[in-house]
């Protein structure tokens, strides 16, 4: 994951083997977390960071740079955790920092969703970072990527999306190509 955060997508040619397990494992903790929050609909937000570093989004926050593990992130975001509320922010394989703030999207985010929602899609329009959120009122789990919200995710469709940590995809490509402009 390292590896992939500092190379630009055109530029990645393919995970070595080592790297894949570490990106699949990173997806496992992960699910196993969201599952287990939902069930009790304890509200999170945890950002995957890509190739476009988080730094400004950083200060606000706690830095942890601790190993990654479904108890951790369960903890993190218990409801009476002090860092409960904001944002917990994964990089290179390991949960850099949390009770982070993130930009909220401007764009029509359906009402019946919070600020989470917002601030999930708000951070998905500005980096390639991907972010899951587990919402507190109906502990439906939702991920955030390039300003679209997938919404209702079960756990197959939350494996689906966070496999998108692993594989680059032919709109990436083609984004990329064209100078950036997305048609």
């Amino acid at each position: 994951l390292e590896r992939f955060g500092s190379t630009k997508i055109s530029d990645f040619r393919g995970v070595s083997e080592n790297d894949a397990k570490a990106i699949i494992n990173v997806a496992e903790v992960i699910s196993e977390a969201a599952e287990s929050l939902a069930k009790t609909k304890t509200g999170a937000l945890i950002v995957v960071e890509r190739s476009t570093k988080l730094g400004e989004h950083l200060s606000h926050g706690v830095i942890l740079n601790a190993d990654m593990s479904a108890l951790l992130i369960r903890n993190i975001f218990f409801d009476k955790a002090p860092m409960h509320d904001g944002a917990m922010i994964i990089r290179s394989k390991r949960v850099y920092a949390a009770g982070c703030y993130l930009p909220l999207s401007n764009a029509d985010v359906n009402k019946d969703l919070g600020t989470r929602h917002r601030a999930a899609v708000g951070i998905s329009e500005v980096s390639d970072s991907m972010t899951l959120i587990v919402s507190e009122e109906s502990g439906a789990i939702s991920v955030a990527h390039s300003g679209t919200l997938y919404r209702n995710l079960d756990s197959e469709g939350l494996k689906k999306q966070l496999s998108r940590l692993q594989n680059k995809t032919s709109e990436t490509k083609r984004f990329r190509r064209r100078g950036g402009k997305k048609n």
